[in-house]
């Protein structure tokens, strides 16, 4: 998920969090142990601004109460500021500082760093998202060195004439690729704000060494496939034979993304926006009045619009959204997917949820329930499709063509006023459609609702 620190989450950082959802599901799924690490952006020259910045504009009242709202106002002054060459001077004092390990200066950025992940985590309680560790490039600053050490005595880091530290990646060693690892001044790059490699390189060794993983999957924006490249063949070079089996899923841009409120950039704005046009699409419909809490249900089912909108191509693509596609109702879209769970739920319902025990499934002899029968045996085959390739569309247009298929087959196949033994046949396999269906939703990071 990686979101920058005293930044508000960004929507770009929507898909990297639900990609990495969705492949930590399903691999669980799949009886594997998973551990979801978020790698946050939490080191870096802009913290030696934002610290002058709370210093000069600060307000420790409105920043215990909504945090990354305040921090983002004080960001905005304080780069107003920042053509100074005073406040410049200031930045790089407090950023020293917080190299050098100063109380003082730790202790603020410190509670910026837990506010943030206070907040984000209220977010990611809405995506129905979580991590068993939040880590980030601080925690790696002095075992980056160390890196720089290693790479040292085994030959691979080159100095070049202006003093930058890099490492020949070449075929031929004649640094037709290599990767730069060191700055001239000796620090570490985080300044430029480009990707690290000696931090990722120490992120990697020390995720070994704490979980001895079988397989270690980056998911970022394909901008970033390069850098990966070439923190794969360093690891390689240094003699770590494990780098074969890291993997880095990427993923194209979202285009397009606004809100009533104009360009959209924080993704609460979009959850907000989501939620509340389900509603009125819901409040039109006739049936919404039942429902036990709109709200909650307007938010899951805008949640599945969003993520079966995202997914339903290949990830590296780039796609232009569109909320009228992704909140249509009929069509092949999340809002489908839930309307169809909530009506095979209340169909169980309505028939008394008991278990269904001594069922005779050979009276299900129409076309449209052999369809349905037919499809349900595919899903293990299609998990195992996912999982070789970590795109989530294969599971997407599984559950849609299953979801199609009930629909007809609800039509057709009627429980009530059938025969009692036909009526028990149908309505285990309406209540199996059902089941499925609720795995498949979960496995892409969505809650059914079972009411519409």
């Amino acid at each position: 998920s990686s979101p920058n620190i005293a930044k508000k989450f960004h929507i770009g950082h929507l898909r990297s969090t639900i990609v990495g959802n969705f492949i930590a599901n399903l691999k669980v799924a799949l009886g594997h142990e998973v551990v979801r690490i978020n790698y946050l952006g939490d080191w870096g020259m802009q913290f030696g601004l934002l610290g002058v910045g709370f210093q000069s504009f600060g307000n420790r009242e409105r920043l215990k109460s909504s945090p990354l709202q305040h921090l983002f106002e004080v960001y905005v002054q304080i780069n107003k500021a920042a053509e100074d060459e005073n406040t410049k001077k200031l930045a790089k004092d407090f950023f020293r500082k917080l190299e050098e390990h100063d109380e003082q200066t730790l202790s603020i950025w410190k509670l910026f760093r837990d506010l943030s992940i206070e907040e984000y985590i209220r977010i990611y309680k809405r995506l129905g998202v979580h991590f068993d560790e939040y880590s980030g490039e601080s925690f790696y600053q002095e075992k980056a060195q160390e890196v720089l050490k290693m790479l040292e005595d085994k030959g691979l880091l080159q100095k070049t004439i202006k003093g930058t530290g890099i490492v020949d990646l070449s075929e031929k060693k004649d640094l037709s690729t290599f990767s730069t690892v060191m700055r001239s001044d000796g620090t570490s790059l985080y300044i430029t704000r480009q990707v690290n490699p000696s931090v990722d390189l120490a992120a990697a060794i020390d995720r070994m060494n704490k979980h001895n993983w079988d397989t270690m999957i980056y998911v970022t924006d394909k901008s970033q496939s390069n850098h990966f490249q070439h923190l794969f063949r360093i690891l390689k070079l240094m003699g770590y034979d494990w780098a074969e089996r890291c993997q880095h899923v990427s993923f194209g841009l979202v285009q397009g993304m606004k809100t009533r409120r104009g360009e959209v950039i924080f993704l609460e704005d979009v959850l907000n926006e989501v939620r509340s046009r389900m509603l009125q699409n819901m409040t039109s419909t006739k049936t919404t009045k039942e429902i036990q809490d709109p709200v909650e249900t307007a938010e899951k089912v805008g949640l599945a619009a969003l993520i079966i909108q995202d997914f339903r191509g290949l990830l590296s693509s780039d796609y232009q959204f569109s909320w009228d596609r992704a909140l249509q109702s009929r069509g092949d879209t999340g809002v489908f997917l839930q309307y169809t769970h909530a009506r095979l739920h209340s169909l169980e319902q309505m028939h008394g949820n008991a278990e269904l025990t001594d069922v005779n499934v050979a009276c299900l002899r129409e076309p449209g329930a052999i369809s349905v029968l037919q499809h349900l045996l595919r899903y293990d085959e299609v998990l195992y499709r996912s999982s070789q390739d970590l795109q989530p569309k294969h599971i997407v247009s599984y559950l849609l063509t299953l979801s199609h298929l009930a629909a007809v087959a609800h039509k057709t196949l009627p429980v009530k006023g059938s025969a009692p033994a036909m009526a028990q046949a149908r309505l285990r396999l309406f209540q199996a459609a059902r089941t499925v269906l609720a795995n498949g939703m979960k496995l892409l990071g969505i809650t059914p609702v079972t009411q519409m």
